[in-house]
């Protein structure tokens, strides 16, 4: 397989805002680079095209590993798992408890955040310490 250019890398994480387009962490307040995603992973058949390609935190990338869906707890139905090439984040997801927690507004965004594990312990306390610096995402958008 062909690796991914460090130019497309930079201009994935330059599109996004330098922000995991998953759970919208900010390189610049993890203090670590973004990691390139696959959305249909490698293992699954997804190629190194702009298309497939998002950027993500190491956390969100590790989580979602090769899944390409999960079961929405709501409804119970396997869907497919939030892709930022073709879906829009706030039609998915909103922010809940003054910003600490993300939830799932559609059968996509519940799965997302359960696969993603997006409200782990220490993801929603790092995001309580953000808040406090007016530096987490809800007051960036």
């Amino acid at each position: 397989m062909s690796s991914i250019s460090e130019a497309l890398r930079q201009q994935i994480s330059a599109e996004a805002g330098h922000c995991c387009e998953y759970c919208h962490t900010c390189r610049r307040i993890i203090g670590m680079p973004l990691v390139i995603d696959h959305i249909v992973p490698q293992a699954r058949g997804g190629g190194n095209e702009r298309e497939n390609l998002a950027a993500a935190c190491y956390r969100c990338n590790e989580f979602k590993g090769a899944k390409t869906g999960e079961v929405d707890p709501t409804t119970g139905a396997l869907v497919s798992l939030f892709n930022p090439r073709c879906q829009i984040w706030k039609e998915h997801f909103a922010w809940a408890n003054g910003g600490t927690h993300i939830i799932g507004l559609t059968p996509t965004g519940r799965a997302t955040v359960l696969a993603l594990r997006m409200n782990n312990e220490y993801v929603v306390e790092s995001r309580r310490l953000w808040i406090a610096m007016n530096r987490h995402p809800p007051f960036l958008d």
